[in-house]
This record gives C-alpha cells, structure tokens and sequence, in this order.
C-alpha cells in the first residue's frame, strides 16, 4: 500500500466490543467540525435499517460522525431493527455530546436475522470514544468480517494553492455485486463541499468503480458509500472541481480493487476492460458480464486463460443488449499476450498464475470503453459460505465424523515415523491465512508422527524487494537471472525474512522449527547452473546435501525450514530453485514422500481434467505430449528425479486452499496428484 495521507479533522477508532468473540467489531469515526454528508445506498429491496436511515437522511450538513459495527448486519431482525439502530445513533451523540442523534451515521455489517446485542454495543460506546486518535487502522480493522485485510487509500490534489487531501476506509469480501452503492465505504476529505455536490460527485465515482466489482453475484442488504467533507482545509470545491472528482473516483476504484482482491476464497483479481464497445454503458455491462461469469472464474481459478468463456459471456449479453457482434473485430489480449485476433484463436499462452490478470477485450463496434474488476472461483468459497461461517462440527452426521476420522487415523498409523519433504511456494505463501493454515498442517503432521522437512521458495517477495530497491527482475526460461547485487538481496529475503516468518509461525502453531540456509553447514553444495547460450549469472543448481544437520534436528525433535540458498567450493552464493532443491534434499535423506504446494489443482491430462493418480512413465508421457506445459515441466521434472532417485511418492497439491496438505495425505482420494 503506498503512503496513506490522512484528511484534517479527523479521529478514529477500532475497539472489541463483544458482537464477535474476540476481534474488534465496534468502529467510530469523528469529524471535528460539522461536515457536508452524501451517500449511495444499496438499492435490494430487503435493506437493513441502517441503510434506510441514512438514505432518509442523507445529503445534509452537519453530520459529526459514523459509528459502524461488525458481526451482525441487523437486518431482517424483527420489529425492534430500525429503533435499535436509531438508538445506537442517539448513544453516540449523547456520549459525544452532540446535538442530536441527526449527528451520527450508523452501518451495520455481518450476518442476517439476528436481533443487534444492544447491551453489549452501549457498553462498547463509551470504550471506542475513548479510543480515538489520528489512526485509522484500528478503524479500518474493526468493520471487516469474512475480509483477510483491512483497505485504506488516500489521495492528494492542490487547488487555490493548498494541499487537500481525501481518505478512505473500506471493507468486502463477500456478498459483492453492488448496485448504486458499495459493500462499506467511508470517503473522507477536508474540502469544504455542499451536500448535493457530494452527492453527485460520489454517484459518478460509484458508477466507474464499485458498481463494476463482484465476487458473487450477491448484492447486500448493508451496502453503503458515504462522502463526508469538514472544510478544515480552508478549501472549497464544488462538483465541477475536476482534480476533486478524479481523486474521489481514484479512490473508489483503488476501494474496488481491493475488495475483488480479497474476494471470498478468491486467489487472484481480475480486471477485464472491454473497449470499442458501441457506447460507454455498453462496455460497462459487457465487462460486468465476463468478471460476474461463474465459468469464466472458475476456469481462471484451474489456471486456464479462460477466454472462450470471457466471449461466450460477452456475446449473451450482447444478445440481451440488442448488440449485433463481428466476430471477425474481436481481439482478446491477457497479461499482453494476444490470444484471440479477427475472432481466432493466436495459439498463444499467457500466464494466468498471478496475483493480478489483465484482459483487454476489443469489439470494434464503436469508442464505448469500461473496466470491471472480479476475482476467481475457487472450492474455498463455498468452504467459507457453507461450513466456516457456521460450526463446523454441527454442519456433518455423526456417521460421516465417525468415517473421517477412522480414515484419517489410519493414515497417521501408516505414516507414523517416516520422512516428509514439502515444497513450500506459490499462492499459499502470499495471505496470511494460508502462511498460517500451512504452518498449523506441518505442526499436526509432525504431532502425528510424520517428520516433516520444509523447503521454501519466495519469488514473490525477491520481486518486490527488487523493486523496491529500484532492481528488475529477469527471467530466462523460468529462472531468475541472479547478478552480485540481487543474489545478496535474494538471501536476504528467504533466510532473514521469509525462513523467519516460516519457523515463526510454526511455532505459533505450536509446533518447534528451526531455520536454516543452505549455507549452513555446507547443507547445499552447489555449483553454477550451465544453459548452453545462456548467463542466468549466480543460480545454482544442488551437487551434494550435506544432511548431518537435518537429521540431527530431526532426531531431537524439531522441524527443519530451508531457505534454497546453496554455497560453492570457493564460499560464493548462488540462487537454486527451490523445486529442485527440495528433490535433492528429499532423494539425500530418502524420503518416503515429496510434496509440492503449488498454484494448481494438480497434473491435468489431455482433457483438462485433473489426474489424482499416476506413475512416472505415464507422467513423462504428458509432458512429451504437450499436455503438460510451462512452468509445470520443471515442477515435475524435479518430481521424477526425485523419484529415480529413491523417493517412494511424490504429490503435486493446490497450495490456495487451506489445509490441502491434510487432505492429500490423510483421506483416501487426497485432493491433489500423486506419482507413485
């Protein structure tokens, strides 16, 4: 997140009530002097009282401020909703000694049906005015539910000779498909700005941003944008101000990429723009049409570029718009790669494994052009909606409990005291839930008596630190070229940062790490990796394990974690990659399994579907095939080394879902690939 500028005359603060168990839930932002006010509300039709209060009252001056709980929506709750809520406002003003309850917005986030702990929030009143100070991040904190970050975003413009500046708090994850308004958003500035200029300014801003975002197609009951302005700066502005509307509108997108981002079990966001539509309000809606596409995200998630499902998505709607499409004009890039030109497929590939994936869609109807922001579809959302947001235990019979754990104990009887060495990488290593569902899997396996031996990679966080620092990030053929400056910031990284954070959160999970480079004790001998007609500069590739050191750790009962970095004869370093790492590591200590946490379901054969079961020969036949391609080949290459070289099994799982380690070795089908 870049630097966050915070508006004048503002105080914040987040604090745990006791709506949740232990997190912050009670939020409370005040404005020094009376502010302007504007909102956009969800229009659903089963809205939340809070949502109908501030319509009813909204634009209007003189709001001081906005006390917003998390936990429990109070919506569909019976017939004391809309007075608990306008009780809750009459509170605060009392408490802040304010004119009325006309003073106070209120918002409402969380689950449906429930009456609002109104004993619990009145205590909770009193502790949050307390709490105010000039950070918003307790704020931010305290409002999310199902979101695994907390959203915050500034902009700056000068006008009249000063400084203004806009600030903004958000939240969403899931139930985000908004209409005329947002999930929770909280725009804050300290221009001096009418009411019905806020609100005309906030409607424009809404229509380029969160009304192009969803993650499930779900519009809330609670959904809420509110833009207040406190005029502490000095500054006037009205809606014809151009760097105010922009910088509102920047703020509203930047919101709505964050909240796709963090869609519910979502591992990547997407941003599809379609251009040449035949007006604006064309393009809108074809691009809402592709990111709303349950097809379209699930195929994203499997790692497909997905763009026959984008078209086919397109050209429905297009249908229902009354739109005549040339397939001859339309033209699909991702990632800049070009894969549909004059309506054919290029042939082309684009990787799809990131964090973010662009697509630019051309009709070549018109000037009309729109961007609209999503996530993937992944099996954790439905994880989410239909088990973890209940007791998980309540959600099975007794009969299927009974079986899970029949099978799953076998399995640890099986496994008792033989060696493991995981692959730890890719999407599982960027949340911080699945850094921590990682960590709780490797301390379970070794309680149930696997050793497991963890060797990480941490490509991402080179890149960033790289660019940080001004460096670029080179590849050749998948590998990071690795000069004298960047191999002592790649160190850096993954043994003081990265192998850090592993053993750390093991630890928190209750189990005993130790961290190690590869450095240590000569653990990775190394020699420079050779590619005829290619300098990859200091990347290494494994000569010999030195494995005293592992097995001494894992004697006395620890967990080894080791950071690929290897040493030459000479002391130089060198970057290895840490799938091979990891297989060298595995065939040195004879392991009985190696385990690769990666970006995908699994090995996919000729038809696109996963296989869950298979033997090396069959495997190198897919690759000499064609069906495996990419960043896969070396992936499974390391495998079937490891496998010549004595390892028993190996299995490739899907890292972005939680607990995946668990579920491949101690059920029968496991969920990912084994090669045995």
């Amino acid at each position: 997140m870049s630097e966050l500028h915070l508006a004048r005359g503002y105080r914040y603060a987040g604090v745990h009530a006791g709506v949740k168990v232990s997190r912050k839930d009670l939020a409370l932002i005040v404005s020094e002097t009376p502010a302007s006010a504007a909102a956009v509300v969800t229009r659903n039709q089963c809205r939340a009282a809070c949502a109908d209060r501030t319509d009813r009252i909204l634009p209007a001056v003189g709001v001081r401020a906005i006390l917003i709980s998390s936990g429990n929506a109070n919506c569909l709750s019976g017939p004391q909703e809309a007075r608990d809520d306008e009780r809750l406002a009459e509170l605060t003003a009392e408490h802040l000694a304010l004119s009325g309850p006309g003073a106070v917005l209120t918002a409402q986030t969380g689950g449906i049906g429930k009456p609002l702990p109104m004993d619990v929030l009145a205590a909770g009143i009193p502790l949050v005015i307390e709490a105010l100070g000039e950070d918003p991040a307790s704020a931010a904190e305290a409002i999310l539910t199902t979101d695994k970050a907390v959203k915050l975003a500034s902009r700056q413009f000068e006008h009249g000779g000063k400084t203004v500046t806009v600030t903004a708090i958000g939240k969403g994850s899931g139930m985000i498909h908004p209409d005329m308004a947002t999930m929770l958003a909280f725009l804050l500035t300290d221009v001096a700005c009418a009411p019905d200029d806020l609100r005309q300014v906030l409607r424009e801003a809404t229509g380029h941003s969160f009304n192009q975002t969803s993650v499930d197609r779900d519009t809330s009951t609670n959904d809420v944008a509110l833009l207040l302005a406190n005029g502490v700066s000095g500054v006037s502005v009205d809606a014809s101000c151009v760097p105010f509307v922009s910088a509102v509108r920047e703020l509203c997108q930047e919101l709505a990429r964050m909240i796709a981002a963090d869609g519910e079990g979502a591992t990547r966001l997407i941003a599809v723009e379609v251009s040449g539509a035949p007006d604006e309000d064309a393009a809108r809606e074809l691009s809402r049409a592709v990111v709303t596409s349950s097809l379209f995200k699930s195929s994203l998630f499997g790692d497909s570029a997905g763009w026959p499902r984008a078209l086919a998505a397109i050209g429905a709607h297009a249908a229902r718009l009354g739109l005549t499409l040339r397939k001859e004009a339309l033209r699909v890039t991702c990632e800049g790669v070009v894969l549909v030109a004059g309506g054919h497929p290029t042939g082309h590939q684009a990787d799809v494994r990131k964090p973010e994936v662009n697509y630019l869609i051309e009709l070549g109807l018109g000037e009309g052009r729109a961007t609209a922001w999503g996530c993937d579809l992944s099996y954790d959302y439905v994880t989410i909606n239909a088990v973890t947001k209940s007791d998980p235990l309540e959600t099975h019979s007794p009969g299927l409990k009974r079986r899970l754990l029949v099978e799953a104990l076998s399995y640890i009887r099986t496994f008792k005291g033989r060696l493991a060495v995981i692959k730890y990488g890719g999407a599982a290593m960027l949340r911080d839930d699945l850094k921590d569902a990682f960590a709780e899997d490797v301390a379970l396996l070794k309680s149930a008596g696997l050793q497991p031996v963890v060797v990480h990679g941490g490509g991402p966080e080179i890149s960033r630190t790289l660019a940080q620092l001004g460096e670029k990030s080179r590849f050749e053929d998948g590998i990071r070229v690795t000069d004298e400056t960047s191999v002592k910031v790649v160190e850096m990284v993954l043994t003081g940062r990265v192998n850090t954070d592993v053993v750390t959160r093991i630890h928190t999970m209750g189990g005993q790490a130790v961290g190690l480079s590869g450095k240590d004790g000569g653990l990775l001998q190394a020699r420079k990796l050779k590619v005829e007609g290619k300098d990859l500069g200091l990347v290494g590739e494994v000569e010999h394990v030195e494995t005293r050191l592992i097995t001494t750790l894992l004697d006395a009962g620890y967990i080894p974690v080791i950071s690929p970095v290897g040493v030459t004869k000479d002391g130089q370093t060198l970057n290895i990659n840490a799938d091979t790492a990891a297989a060298q590591v595995a065939v040195a200590l004879g392991a009985e399994k190696l385990i690769f946490l990666t970006d995908v379901p699994g090995i996919l054969g000729p038809e696109g579907t996963k296989v869950s079961q298979t033997d090396p020969a069959t495997v190198q036949g897919l690759i000499e095939s064609g069906a495996i391609t990419g960043g896969m080949i070396p992936k499974v290459e390391a495998m079937l080394t490891a496998l010549k070289g004595g390892v028993s099994s190996a299995h490739i799982i899907d890292g972005r879902v939680p607990h995946n380690l668990l579920a491949e070795l101690f059920t029968e089908r496991g969920v990912g690939t084994w090669i045995k």
